[in-house]
């Protein structure tokens, strides 16, 4: 898994250098897909089955945009925050990242927004080597976006990750009685694709005409990091850092 996870960080390396006021979302995709085909990657995203196949390699979702978003001719501006999801699969295994990247000079409310996203996937990571189970992280990434005074998007969530794109167990970002129902142990072989996601406002979003990009509700901007990481015996790895 770390050989698909250093080719997601290579594309996340990629997307860095062309974020920039008057790229389209689509160039970024394409960008990502001929990296990809080079690298001899097969996209996890594109085609993926819902009420229409997702037709990219990334997910580009601006602003108010949480996840999912579809490239296309929009252009970016600066002020703008473009998240930027994608994972590949190599040689049967998969690697899954996100990053939360500022077009130019940004708003100060975007600037933190972005500082405590980060932040929340950085904790998370570095709790999975002192807990035993993942309520205990999850309580803990809860409290410190709340803390912060943004909230928590629960309408969707992490997920294990290997084989396949999405398997088992579902991974959230906050504390509920399904969670504690489902916790899990933070155990040696376990691989976590983790992904907080945080709204400068509410938490509420909702499904676009697209049928797969979700926007905040109250149009308040959002954030979206993640990283696929291993438990180990030594503790957590980051397989998608390019280390």
């Amino acid at each position: 898994m770390r050989s698909a996870g250093r080719v997601v960080a290579e594309a996340h390396r990629l997307v860095r250098t062309l974020i920039a006021p008057g790229i389209t979302t689509a160039e970024i995709d394409l960008a990502v897909e001929r990296l990809f085909e080079q690298r001899g990657a097969q996209p996890l995203f594109k085609g993926v089955p819902g009420k229409v196949p997702f037709p990219a390699v990334c997910c580009i979702s601006v602003n108010e945009e949480v996840v999912h978003g579809i490239p296309g001719h929009r252009a970016l501006q600066a002020g703008d925050i473009v998240k930027v999801d994608t994972g590949c699969r190599l040689d049967g295994w998969c690697g899954d990242s996100a990053w939360t990247y500022a077009v130019g000079e940004v708003s100060e409310e975007c600037r933190e927004l972005m500082r405590v996203g980060q932040e929340n996937l950085e904790l998370a990571i570095r709790e999975m080597g002192r807990s035993e189970r993942w309520s205990q992280v999850a309580e803990k990434m809860e409290s410190h976006v709340r803390d912060s005074g943004f909230s928590v998007v629960e309408q969707f969530v992490g997920h294990g990750i290997g084989r396949e794109m999405h398997e088992d167990p579902q991974v959230p970002n906050f504390v509920s009685k399904q969670l504690l129902r489902q916790d899990f142990r933070l155990v040696p072989g376990l691989v976590l694709a983790i992904e907080p996601m945080v709204n400068a406002g509410g938490k509420t979003v909702r499904i676009l005409s697209d049928h797969w990009t979700v926007e905040t509700r109250d149009k308040r901007p959002s954030v979206h990091f993640e990283h696929t990481v291993a438990m180990t015996d030594q503790g957590p790895s980051i397989l998608t850092d390019g280390s």
